[in-house]
């Protein structure tokens, strides 16, 4: 009940045409039992007693009865559904802005397709419960409250009999409703694994095509489908055994009417007309008794689908800022690291780090995989948040500062380059507000111009989901022209080139050498030869700082800095070496 009416809160900006369509609702429900009450004026007056004048006048009134009865539905429905999808679209968006609020490590644990099914499938079923369900179980207790209201009128000790079975029907709406519950939850976990699964094979085509893996791909999700079809058939199963549960309960309570009602009208206790106004307003009344049971199960289903809706509502993001945080201008670019360690479940990634990056320095970051680089770098936007220690930028901790002042100075291009599946231009500007000279400009810095008006549409060409109607290269550019035109003055190379072949480097790292003028730069990079001319090169080993200094210095040293360099250039000659850093250092 508690998450019922916490459902129901989101019902208060829109309380005005809630009640006006309760109101409206209501008239349907007195319709409903005017319908029953005028069968005994109808036989007596006309079949009975043959009332010539009554035989004009009624038919005209049950014509304005339902004339009013279906502008009261109409009414209600149109303003109920308003309502119900105004509250679906509230919580809806609600869920996406808290997914927003999520860290990185979040993203990292749940899957995609989890996340999608709860944004798109489980909200959709907490709808029936908001508006479609709670509009139904509210019309059928108007309509039940008239009813008895005309079924006591006509005869009290009948409807006494009849009401006698009432208690045996609420018991299977509420026991098979707790079983609908529990069935509920197992379908939205399921669908939330069936999303995720055909998220994974749908963007990983090329892998399964590449590897011919669509046949194992088949079986893989005839197993989750199958999952899903045994699971919803137990739903069917449940819902297929009230429906008959409920009409044996009103049969008996029709039976036991029939004999006492028929029994008071032979005797001359009672007339034919109230008899069949009394039985008219009993069958009314057991169909949407009927109809709450139904209705019942998919509250229960909808009620499922909250709570996985409310985990993510109610899940206090991690990266949180301090009350008062202060609004931090445009950096110099002065970086420190004190005593800082980061955690990651329980495995220690960074250690006892403690750095300081100068203004404009460019500080390349180099060591084995998971040596902690990425850590390293996410942790200065607050990607992720120290475990220990400080991090500075120009002698301001960073939890003391927005994380949107904080970001607002942070310009990041990675390996794995994210387009969006909307125009050039539109990727260049993003999170920044358009100005065309400085798209062009920013195009230009990046080497992108040209091939950017050799598309379709040039700058106004859609790039396709993640990109793909671009090249590698295209994209990587792409990426650049957009940290350019945002224009912040730190700046994160995440293994900006590593996935490019060595034409498209050689112009992604001319676009580069632009991007990294008069800023702080931090490149991540497993190829030395992109990082030879950078003002400094630390190296990571199990989280900490092994090495640090200009590459001439480290080649002459040993330690791993010199094993990596022999490992990758072991069969290049050294004047090739040289000559490369060479044309680095000039692009």
């Amino acid at each position: 009940m508690a998450l019922y009416l916490r459902l129901l809160k989101f019902l208060k900006p829109y309380w005005i045409k809630l009640v006006f369509a309760m109101i409206f609702m209501s008239f349907v429900g007195g319709t409903n039992a005017l319908t029953a009450f005028a069968v005994k004026p109808v036989l007596d007056n006309i079949f009975y007693e043959k009332n010539l004048e009554m035989l004009y006048i009624i038919p005209f009134g049950v014509i304005l009865l339902y004339l009013a009865k279906g502008t009261f539905t109409y009414l209600q429905a149109y303003l109920m559904g308003f309502v119900g999808q105004r509250v679906i679209t509230d919580i809806r968006g609600l869920v996406f802005d808290r997914l927003q609020r999520q860290p990185l490590s979040f993203f990292d644990k749940t899957p995609t397709g989890t996340n999608i099914s709860r944004i798109m499938n489980d909200v959709n079923l907490v709808q029936s419960s908001v508006s479609e369900a709670f509009t139904a179980v509210l019309m059928d207790v108007f309509t039940i409250i008239g009813l008895i209201f005309v079924a006591f009128y006509r005869d009290w000790k009948l409807a006494t009999i009849a009401f006698i079975v009432l208690p045996f029907a609420i018991y299977p709406i509420v026991s098979f409703g707790r079983k609908l519950r529990k069935i509920s939850t197992n379908t939205q976990k399921s669908i939330a694994r069936l999303t995720n699964f055909l998220h994974e094979t749908i963007t990983g085509q090329r892998i399964v095509k590449a590897f011919t893996m669509e046949e194992y791909e088949n079986k893989r999700f005839e197993v989750e489908n199958d999952q899903l079809f045994r699971i919803n058939m137990k739903r069917h199963k449940v819902r297929a055994l009230s429906h008959p549960v409920m009409e044996f309960l009103g049969g008996v309570a029709m039976a036991a009417v029939i004999w006492y009602g028929g029994k008071e009208v032979i005797s001359g206790n009672s007339t034919p007309g109230t008899f069949f106004s009394f039985t008219a307003a009993l069958l009314m009344l057991y169909e949407p008794i009927k109809k709450l049971n139904r209705e019942n199960h998919n509250i229960q289903q909808g009620l499922a689908a909250s709570q996985r809706v409310f985990e993510i509502v109610d899940r206090e993001p991690e990266i949180l800022e301090r009350e008062n945080a202060s609004t931090l201008e445009r950096v110099q670019g002065v970086i420190e690291f004190k005593q800082v360690y980061f955690r990651y479940d329980e495995k220690m990634i960074l250690k006892d780090m403690n750095l300081k990056i100068s203004k404009n320095e460019v500080l390349a970051v180099v060591g084995k995989s998971g040596a902690g680089k990425t850590t390293f770098a996410n942790l200065i936007p607050r990607f992720y948040d120290a475990t220990e220690g400080a991090i500075e930028v120009d002698g301001l901790n960073i939890r003391d500062v927005t994380l949107k002042s904080l970001r607002g100075n942070v310009a990041l291009v990675t390996q794995d380059v994210i387009l969006f599946n909307d125009s050039i231009k539109n990727n260049i500007v993003y999170g920044g507000s358009y100005d065309e000279e400085r798209v062009k400009e920013a195009a230009r810095m990046a080497f992108a111009h040209d091939f950017i008006l050799k598309q379709p549409k040039g700058y106004d060409t859609i790039v396709g989901e993640k990109g793909i109607r671009l090249s590698g290269g295209q994209k990587q550019r792409i990426a650049i022209a957009r940290a350019l035109y945002k224009n912040a003055p730190i700046l994160i190379l995440d293994e900006a080139t590593s996935a490019l072949d060595t034409a498209s480097e050689m112009e992604v790292q001319k676009a580069l050498e632009n991007l990294m003028k008069g800023r702080t730069t931090i490149i991540i990079a497993h190829r030395l030869s992109t990082i030879m001319n950078a003002d400094r090169i630390i190296v990571l080993d199990g989280g900490t700082v092994v090495q640090q200094g200009h590459h001439n210095d480290l080649i002459v040293s040993e330690g791993p800095y010199k094993r990596l360099y022999e490992i990758q250039f072991r069969d290049t000659p050294q004047k090739k070496v040289i000559k490369m850093g060479k044309r680095i250092s000039n692009a």
